[in-house]
C-alpha cells in the first residue's frame, strides 16, 4: 500500500468524542475532519471492534484518508463495545439500527457537517450500512457495503443453504470473546470496572439463541434487507471477494434493487480491497473518494457512467491453502443479469458432465449412490477465508474418493464462467434428514483439483427454508443446488468436475445419522453461467488504481504470534480433528501505551463415521495491560449433538491482574430441527 501522508485538506482528529443517546446512553467515537470553513459530508463506520484498539491500525489508514479529501470520517463503537456505554447481547438488533439513526442525525447536526452523511463498513459495518438504508433514515445520501449479506439465514455465517455451519459456532465464539472485553480506563475512568462488569453478566452466549432458530423466521428476517429490497432509496455500492463467504449478495443487490447501484468483485478474502488478500489489491480509497464526492457533494467522479459489475476474472491456479496473489483480470458488465452471460445446461451421465444438448445415452445408469465418509470436508477451507492462512481449500482429490463424481470432457478452448452455477438433482434418500454439498472443481491435466466454487443444500429445505419436510426414505424428489457466485477462466486441456457428498465436517455440521443419497442421473444436469469471448464489445474497465491509505497508526509487537492448521488422524482410535491457532502475541499500541494479546484455539474432531463424535470446541483468550493495570478473558465454547439435540456448553472467566473477578458458565441441550 502506498501511504500518503499530504491531503488536499489538513487533518483534525478528535479522538474522544461522546455520542448522547435519547436514553442516556453514550456511544464514543473517533472523527477525523479536514481543516475547512467550509461544512462537510460525514462518513460513518458503526461496528463493535473497538476503535481504541483492535480496529486502531485499520481505521488510522482510511478515515484520515476520507478527511484528507474532504470529508468527516467517523468510527463509533457499538452500544456495549469498546468505550461505548451499555451491553450489546446480538448482532443487528433494533436498538443498533436505532442508535445509528441518532449517531447519523447527531452528526447532521454538528456545526461542521453539511447535514448530508453516508454509511460504510466491511462485514458488521456493511450490514448494518445496507440495513439502516433500508430504513431511510433523513441526510443519508449514499452507503459502501463490502463482504455483507442481505440474508442472513441462508448466505451468512449461520445457516449456509440451510445447513449448520461450524462458523456459527467459530464467530458466536468471536463475539462471546470481544464482548468479554472491558473498556479503556484511560477513556472512561473510575467506571469502567462498573461498566466491565455489566457486559460480563449481560451480553449473554449468542450461539445458544442461533441455535434456537434453525429455520428462517422472523428473527433472521430482521435485517434481511432481500425481504424488501424496495425499502433502500439511497445508492448502494456493494463490494466483496471471492475468497470470501459474501460474494453472492453483490449480484442480487444488483438484481434487485431499484436505485443506482454498483459491485466489485475482486479476488480478496474477507478485507477491504485496499488491504485485499490474495492480491491484487486495489486503490479502493480513491474510488470510495469517487463515490462519496458524487453523491454526497454532486461532483461530477464518472462513477456511474462506469460498468455497473467489475469483477476480477481468475485465471487457472493450482490448489493451494494460501495465495499471495489470483491471476486474472478486470472486466466489467453493464448490469446484472449480464446480457453477456448465458446459461448453459449440461446433462450428467455414467460419472459424466455431458456436452450441452446432447441426449440422454443407453449407457447412463439408472442410478449411482454415495454415503460419504465424515472425512469429506477436511481440506474445504473456512466457510469465508479472513485471510488467516492456510484457510482456503485444499487439493480435493482426497474429497473426490469420498464423493459421487462426474468428469467433464477434457477442454478445447478456453471456458470462462461469471455467476451461480447450480446442481440440477433428482434424488433418493435413506434417512428422513440429510444434506449434500456439491462442489465444482478445475481439474489440471496432472490430477490435481482445484475447487472453483461450492454449494450447501439441507435437503428437508428443498421447497424453502421456512417450512422444511423431513424426507420419506426411497421417495423421489427434485432439487437445485445452488453454487456460490464465482469468476473462473478454465484453459483448454482442463477439465470441469462436479462432486457430490452426503457430509462436509468440519465446515458444516453433519446430519444425524450417515446417509446414502441416490442420484438419477438421465433427470439431472448442471446448469453453467457461461461468459462467451465479447471480443471488441468488452466494456473497457478504468484502472483501480494501486491501492493507497494514510500513514497507519504506530504499533510494534511485543512478543511473537504463531498460528498452526493442521488435519490429524489416529489410525489405532480412528480420531480425526482439524486443529487451528491463531496468536497474535502480544502487540503495543504506542499512542496509548496500550499492551493488547490475542489467541484463539480451534478444534473440530470425529472418530470414524461416529456421526454422534462429532465436536467444536474453541477458546479465546484476550489481554489488555498497561502499568501496572492489566485485565484478561479467557472463554470457550464447545459443541456437541446427538440424532436428537445439539449440546452447548460454554464457561467465561475474567481476571483483573491475578483475581478472577467474575466466572459464568452455560449448559443447554436444544433440539434439532430437520438439521
Amino acid at each position: 500500500m502506498n501511504v500518503v501522508d499530504r491531503f488536499p485538506h489538513d487533518v483534525t482528529e478528535d479522538d474522544r468524542v461522546e455520542i448522547p443517546l435519547s436514553d442516556g446512553t453514550c456511544l464514543a467515537a473517533r472523527i477525523w475532519r479536514p481543516v475547512t470553513a467550509e461544512p462537510v459530508p460525514a462518513v460513518l463506520e458503526f461496528i463493535p471492534y473497538r476503535q481504541r484498539d483492535l480496529t486502531a491500525v485499520r481505521d488510522s489508514i482510511h478515515h484520515p484518508y476520507f478527511a484528507g479529501h474532504g470529508f468527516a470520517g467517523v468510527r463509533v463503537d457499538l452500544r456495549g463495545s469498546g468505550d461505548s456505554e451499555g451491553v450489546l447481547t446480538d448482532e443487528y438488533l433494533e436498538q443498533e439500527l436505532c442508535d445509528a439513526e441518532e449517531v447519523l442525525a447527531f452528526l447532521a447536526a454538528q456545526p461542521w457537517c453539511s447535514g448530508r452523511t453516508g454509511m460504510m463498513g466491511i462485514s458488521w459495518g456493511g450490514f448494518n450500512a445496507l440495513q439502516v438504508a433500508a430504513r431511510r433514515p433523513p441526510g443519508l445520501g449514499a452507503i459502501v457495503t463490502a463482504s455483507s449479506t442481505d440474508d442472513r439465514y441462508a448466505d451468512d455465517v449461520h445457516y449456509m443453504g440451510g445447513c449448520l455451519l461450524t462458523d456459527n459456532l467459530s464467530w458466536a465464539s468471536t463475539m462471546f470473546a470481544y464482548n468479554s472485553c472491558p473498556p479503556d480506563p484511560e477513556t472512561v475512568g473510575e467506571k469502567w470496572r462498573e461498566m466491565w462488569l455489566e457486559r460480563l453478566r449481560g451480553s449473554g452466549l449468542w450461539l445458544d439463541e442461533w441455535l434456537r432458530h434453525q429455520r428462517r423466521d422472523d428473527y433472521w428476517r430482521h435485517g434481511s434487507v432481500g425481504e424488501d429490497y424496495a425499502a433502500v432509496a439511497c445508492p448502494v455500492l456493494a463490494v466483496s471477494g471471492w475468497a470470501d463467504g459474501y460474494s453472492n449478495s453483490v449480484f442480487r443487490l444488483l438484481a434487485a434493487l431499484d436505485v443506482p447501484c454498483r459491485g466489485l468483485v475482486g479476488p480478496w478474502s474477507h478485507k477491504y480491497p485496499h488491504l485485499g488478500k490474495p492480491g491484487p489489491a486495489v486503490g479502493f480509497l480513491q474510488e470510495l473518494v469517487r463515490w462519496w464526492d458524487h453523491w454526497l457533494r454532486d461532483g461530477e467522479t464518472g462513477v456511474m457512467d462506469e460498468p455497473a459489475l467489475r469483477i476480477w476474472m481468475q485465471e487457472t491456479v493450482p490448489p493451494s491453502t494460501a495465495y499471495e496473489e489470483r491471476p486474472g483480470r478486470w472486466v466489467g458488465e453493464p448490469s446484472w443479469p449480464s446480457p453477456q452471460v448465458h446459461a448453459v445446461r449440461h446433462p450428467l451421465g455414467d460419472n459424466r458432465i455431458g456436452r450441452p444438448g446432447s441426449p440422454v445415452g443407453e449407457d447412463v445408469p439408472a442410478e449411482l449412490t454415495v454415503q460419504s465418509p465424515l472425512s469429506v470436508g477436511q481440506f474445504a477451507g473456512k466457510w469465508c477465508s479472513y485471510n488467516a492462512p492456510p484457510d482456503l481449500p485444499y487439493d480435493q482429490r482426497e474429497e473426490d474418493g469420498g464423493s459421487l463424481v462426474f468428469d467433464g470432457d477434457v477442454l478445447t478452448e478456453r471456458l470462462e464462467i461469471l455467476g451461480s452455477p447450480v446442481a440440477e438433482l433428482e434424488f433418493a434418500v435413506d434417512r428422513p434428514v440429510a444434506m449434500v454439498a456439491a462442489r465444482l472443481s478445475d481439474v489440471a491435466p496432472d490430477g490435481r483439483a482445484t475447487r472453483i466454487s461450492y454449494g450447501l443444500l439441507n435437503l428437508t429445505h428443498r421447497d424453502g427454508h421456512e417450512r422444511p419436510q423431513m424426507l420419506v426414505p426411497g421417495e423421489r424428489y427434485r432439487a437445485d443446488v445452488t453454487l456460490n457466485a464465482m469468476a473462473q477462466a478454465v484453459p483448454p486441456g482442463h477439465r470441469l468436475r462436479l462432486a457430490l457428498s452426503t457430509s462436509y465436517w468440519p465446515l458444516a455440521w453433519p446430519p444425524p445419522e450417515p446417509v446414502r443419497l441416490t442420484v438419477f442421473p438421465a433427470t439431472s444436469g448442471l446448469v453453467l453461467p457461461i461468459r462467451p469471448d465479447p471480443g471488441s464489445a468488452e466494456l473497457p474497465v478504468p484502472p483501480l488504481g494501486e491501492p493507497e491509505g494514510a500513514p497507519p497508526l504506530a504499533t510494534h509487537q511485543v512478543e511473537p504470534g504463531r498460528e498452526r492448521w493442521s488435519v490429524t488422524r489416529d489410525l489405532v482410535g480412528y480420531e480425526s480433528a482439524l486443529e487451528v491457532v491463531k496468536d497474535l502475541g502480544v502487540v503495543h499500541f504506542d499512542d496509548i501505551d496500550l499492551d493488547v494479546a490475542r489467541r484463539t484455539d480451534e478444534r473440530y474432531s470425529w472418530v470414524g463415521d461416529d456421526f454422534d463424535s462429532v465436536r467444536g470446541e474453541t477458546t479465546w483468550i484476550m489481554g489488555f495491560a498497561r502499568g501496572d493495570w492489566t485485565a484478561e478473558t479467557v472463554t470457550r465454547t464447545v459443541l456437541t449433538s446427538t440424532s436428537t439435540d445439539f449440546h452447548l456448553y460454554a464457561q467465561l472467566d475474567a481476571y483483573e491482574g491475578a483475581e478472577r473477578v467474575y466466572a459464568q458458565s452455560w449448559r443447554r441441550s436444544i433440539p434439532r430441527d430437520h438439521v
